[in-house]
């Protein structure tokens, strides 16, 4: 019979050998987590190392991303293109096995994990993509859509408050084909947990609808059995509390914090070896184990029988076959960005003084005939948000079937799962709250920028035009702390028509994510022509005053047509100002010189940026010697338009402002 402890000990070799050479790393979890690794890996995953992005493969996720060489030596052991060096080369500049699992960086990696709890948060996503896609494209005989989402988590996991939005959720949703294994081990960086994460999780995960199971994690055959019953239970996600011991196998550091996040040592790596009868050297496995462990041939003959049943598929139902492929593989409609702009001069002549939420549900009604991927949502603030569109069909319980997701208030998890829907395809996910609590999602939105993935945040009540709610609703340094986060498109539109070619934009965007931040109040549309329109989509346009040269008024969002009055105001006094939209600061930047030079022609000196919020970011463009009209004080409850008189968005104060320039 086959020795699957042994197999598992190549687990657990593996990975404390690759940490000692790096004198860097957290060989405890790898160590304890190897027999849950080898029961799903060898037992159940579906998958194929030929190819990592197999339509149909099952999606495993390790959330606890700091047992990383637990997920590098199960893709080195089954066949990915993952190395032996590349093994010794463990968190080192330029490798292919970084500190933690990297999207993009690593082979069969899914999702970038290391903050604690997100990548349980990104399953749940994964899980609901598989359902809803299963829901729209699959047929009696032809299951196209098929695959199970697991993800391994631990104690740190399960701490972290976004683990109770993601699962909370889950559990609504009954989503039957996600199976989470928790490495329970009681151990953390300070210790013995047991003084400070006491929760009944079996308790909690009951009542989270969940069904639970508990087994012994360091035996495998007790995990294969949890994870086949767990698998029986469709109408319900699984927890298997998998009881194990960190460092499992080293005579002096297992069950102990010293074997978290350090390395064992060389002299106790050797004990250990001895402890676990693994009696090979650094980074050597045996023959027989490597072919215990290969699933290439089994992987391509999973690939071939799913392409065989998509071809049948197809034959059948073509129109269908060929919409699947193209939302799978992320290409959009054709002449989506000419049929947007068509859009936008169309509206251009018809004004419309109305808030940039509403202008985003029209486009959101445009879009949404012309893009059937669009899964949308909101964090319980729908008829704020405005969200919701003309083709919305709400997402409920164990069904699954529609486009719009009630995601409660969960401002963290709606982000990190949309993350998950974004990476599993088939799916572009939008989900608004208020600016304000984009703080509640900032991490997930990190993580969005980091994996170079598109999805979509949708932020309303954008200033003090919030109003009456006061300070604590009244988003401040939001927009400037949006603008902060790397590969990140922040955009802040000033009417309907830079509305609509800003969710363009980052619908065509495929190398990261995008947000929009959009007014409660109603805003004037502004005059333009086609040339205009044209270069709102280059993040920052001239859109008056293009041969005026004593002054430029740099403004975005609802202070637009502040600084356009103001403007025709200064030309009274002989002053003549250029005004410049600039809905996308990122896009801008990303423009040719000879643009920015157009647009800001470094010649004109005198400058004034005029933006509701945190002033520290325009001084880049105003220089030392220009002006910023923007609030770094918290706001103040009161009707809008007294607040935007009390600090000082007024036309009178922008032309005092201007002429002092």
């Amino acid at each position: 019979m086959e020795n699957i402890k042994h197999l598992a000990n190549a687990i657990r070799a593996l990975s404390m050998d690759a940490v000692q050479k790096a004198n860097s790393g957290h060989p405890g979890a790898p160590l304890g987590m190897a027999d849950m690794a080898e029961a799903l890996w060898r037992g159940f995953l579906r998958h194929n190392p030929n190819n990592p992005k197999f339509v149909n493969r099952d999606r495993f996720v390790l959330s606890n991303g700091h047992a990383s060489m637990l997920m590098y030596s199960l893709l080195h052991l089954t066949g990915y293109d993952l190395s032996i060096e590349d093994l010794k080369n463990f968190r080192q500049l330029g490798s292919k096995t970084p500190g933690h699992p990297e999207y993009h960086e690593v082979p069969g990696v899914e999702t970038t994990t290391g903050p604690l709890g997100q990548g349980l948060a990104n399953a749940v996503g994964m899980a609901m993509a598989e359902a809803m896609l299963a829901n729209e494209f699959n047929k009696d005989g032809f299951n196209i859509v098929d695959h199970y989402t697991y993800v391994f988590m631990g104690d740190g996991c399960l701490m972290e408050g976004i683990s109770h939005e993601a699962c909370s959720l889950a559990g609504t949703l009954g989503l039957g084909k996600l199976i989470a294994l928790y490495d329970s081990n009681g151990i953390s960086i300070d210790g013995e947990i047991k003084d400070w994460f006491a929760d009944d999780t079996k308790t909690r995960f009951l009542a989270y609808h969940w069904q639970v199971l508990e087994v012994d994690g360091n035996d495998g055959m007790q995990v294969r059995k949890a994870i086949e019953e767990a698998r029986q239970c469709k109408d319900k996600p699984s927890l298997i509390i998998c009881h194990t011991k960190i460092g499992f196998g080293s005579p002096n550091k297992e069950g102990k914090e010293s074997s978290h996040g350090a390395p064992l040592g060389d002299s106790e790596i050797e004990l250990t070896k001895k402890a676990l009868n693994w009696n090979y050297g650094p980074f050597e496995v045996p023959q027989d184990v490597y072919d215990a462990w290969d699933a290439k041939a089994s992987g391509a003959k999973l690939e071939q029988e799913w392409n065989d049943l998509f071809a049948k598929y197809k034959e059948q139902y073509s129109t269908l076959a060929d919409e699947f492929m193209r939302r799978v593989n992320g290409q959009l409609p054709c002449d989506l960005a000419k049929k947007a702009l068509a859009y936008a001069n169309e509206l251009q002549q018809n004004a419309a003084k109305i808030a940039t939420r509403k202008a985003g549900q029209n486009a959101l009604d445009f879009f949404s005939n012309l893009v059937p991927e669009f899964v949308g949502g909101s964090a319980d603030l729908a008829p704020s948000n405005l969200t919701v569109n003309k083709q919305s069909k709400s997402v409920l319980p164990n069904a699954l079937a529609g486009n719009y997701i009630h995601w409660g208030v969960r401002e963290f998890a709606m982000a990190a799962a949309m993350n998950g829907m974004m990476l599993h395809g088939g799916f572009r996910p939008y989900g608004g709250t208020f600016l304000i609590f984009s703080e509640y999602a900032k991490n997930a939105i990190r993580m969005s920028a980091l994996m170079g993935i598109p999805t979509v945040y949708v932020f309303t009540h954008d200033s003090i035009g919030v109003g009456e709610d006061g300070p604590t609703h009244q988003p401040i340094e939001q927009v400037a702390s949006l603008r902060l986060v790397p590969n990140l498109d922040t955009w802040r539109p000033c009417d309907q028509v830079e509305t609509l070619l800003a969710w363009d934009s980052m619908i065509e965007r495929t190398s990261g994510p995008s947000d929009i931040v959009l007014s409660r109040q109603n805003l004037e549309q502004m005059p333009r022509d086609e040339q205009s329109v044209a270069n709102i989509k280059r993040g920052a346009y001239v859109l008056y005053g293009q041969d005026h040269n004593d002054l430029i008024l740099i403004a975005t969002g609802s202070e637009v047509a502040l600084a356009y009055h103001a403007a025709l105001e200064l030309e009274k006094s002989g002053i003549k100002a250029r005004v410049v939209s600039m809905p996308c600061v990122e896009v801008f930047e990303r423009q040719d010189s000879a643009y920015k030079e157009q647009v800001l022609p470094r010649a004109i000196t005198k400058r004034l940026a005029i933006e509701a919020g945190s002033t520290a970011l325009w001084y880049k463009y105003v220089g030392l010697d220009g002006k910023v009209l923007g609030i770094d004080t918290f706001g103040a409850s009161a009707p809008a338009n007294l607040l935007f008189e009390k600090f000082g968005f007024t036309v009178d104060n922008v032309v005092k402002l201007a002429k002092s320039l």
